[in-house]
């Protein structure tokens, strides 16, 4: 018996030396050809992270209408800890284990083979492209109302191809550029509730922060808006071959903006509801922006809702970042053409970058309902 465990000690041993020396040939091919593009760092990769997942409070309002601040608040901070905080460390386990760009394609590989990599690498980007679709959408959205021609026809199809193609360009130009503009939009979107928070020092009541009526909590768009904010935090897996030393760098990344995204979301709750007396019904999409008039004033309001269009402007670079280097991890793996692993000069990849752009102006032509619907049903599929 003892001879046989020995024997199968051995082998197992070989086999993954034999994993390793594979594993190790493949990011020795990759890296050699990215010495001269710049890695993304800390800082920049947190805030990539944070469009990846949140983009800011815009949307949490439905938590409140749902079931009350005091659910509202405690599921933020429940739900983060029993989802996200698990979600991010795994990524984070699973990025520096296979620190390649393709992510949970590289990882569904790994464990169940290619085929099941494929299909899964398929329906994620699929569904990345469907979703970013939704951001000039909503961009434009916000802009109608003080530019009344952008609400349909040409002037509106121009707009959604002017930036459609202004932010796929900053794509083309490398993941430092894409980094540091999240970080300028993202400090752009959370500094208006700074504001609304000295504002609103005055006014505070705390007692509005623990109401809850139990008869009345609509359980599902609850659990879907938690749901919703708090997800995604695998996808910045996807282009860990683009991270600067990413067995400490992508760890510390999730972490701190994980802390950014959960205080994104309890900062301005704990001031909208402890501020202003409490009307659920109020509580819908875009509510933040009454409530910071209401505090601050007219400019307040204006800042508030120029933070909440650009937000959509982060996300959208962040996810098609992550959309295209899934594309051309899966060309390194042979999954996909080689021509997807061919790099710009600028080292982003050019192939699924246009591919990407491709499928967001074809679905920018649905409406928010249908595009919302056709992202639902393939998130079901992932």
């Amino acid at each position: 018996m003892k001879h046989r465990n020995s024997l199968a000690k051995q082998s197992n041993a070989k086999m993954l030396d034999n994993d390793i020396a594979e594993y190790v040939g493949l990011g020795e091919g990759s890296s050699h050809n990215l010495q001269k593009y710049q890695k993304v760092s800390v800082i920049p990769l947190v805030f990539l992270i944070f469009y990846e997942v949140s983009g800011g409070p815009f949307g949490v309002e439905d938590s409140v209408q749902a079931a009350g601040p005091l659910l509202a608040l405690l599921g933020f901070l429940v739900f983060a800890i029993i989802w996200s905080v698990p979600e991010a460390l795994i990524t984070a386990e699973m990025g520096t284990m296979f620190p390649e760009n393709g992510g949970y394609v590289v990882w569904v590989s790994s464990a169940l083979g290619p085929y099941w990599g494929f299909q899964q690498g398929w329906v994620k980007w699929l569904s990345g492209v469907i979703d970013n679709a939704l951001y000039p959408v909503l961009f434009l959205d916000y802009l109608k109302s003080a530019i009344p021609a952008l609400e349909s026809g040409l002037p509106r199809t121009i707009a959604v191809l002017v930036l459609t193609a202004i932010l796929t360009y900053m794509n083309y130009r490398g993941l430092t550029i894409v980094g540091w503009a999240a970080i300028l939009l993202g400090v752009f979107s959370l500094l208006p509730f700074i504001f609304m928070g000295f504002i609103a020092i005055p006014k505070l009541n705390p007692s509005r922060w623990f109401l809850v009526n139990l008869d009345s909590v609509n359980w599902t768009l609850y659990l879907n808006t938690l749901f919703w904010n708090l997800n995604y935090w695998d996808s910045i897996s996807t282009l860990s071959g683009e991270v600067e030393n990413p067995s400490t760098t992508l760890p510390k990344a999730l972490f701190y903006a994980l802390i950014l995204v959960v205080v994104g979301y309890i900062f301005p709750l704990l001031i909208g509801t402890g501020a202003v007396p409490v009307d659920r019904e109020l509580w819908s999409d875009g509510y933040f922006a009454d409530i910071a008039k209401m505090l601050g004033g007219v400019w307040l309001r204006s800042w508030v809702l120029a933070a909440s269009a650009l937000s959509n402007m982060g996300m959208f670079v962040a996810e098609m970042s992550s959309d295209s280097f899934q594309l051309l991890g899966m060309a390194e793996r042979g999954m996909l053409p080689s021509i997807f692993a061919n790099r710009s000069r600028h080292g982003t990849p050019l192939v699924g970058i246009l591919f990407s752009a491709s499928g967001v102006i074809l679905l920018s032509w649905l409406s928010f309902q249908e595009i919302v619907a056709a992202e639902n049903y393939l998130y079901c599929l992932e």
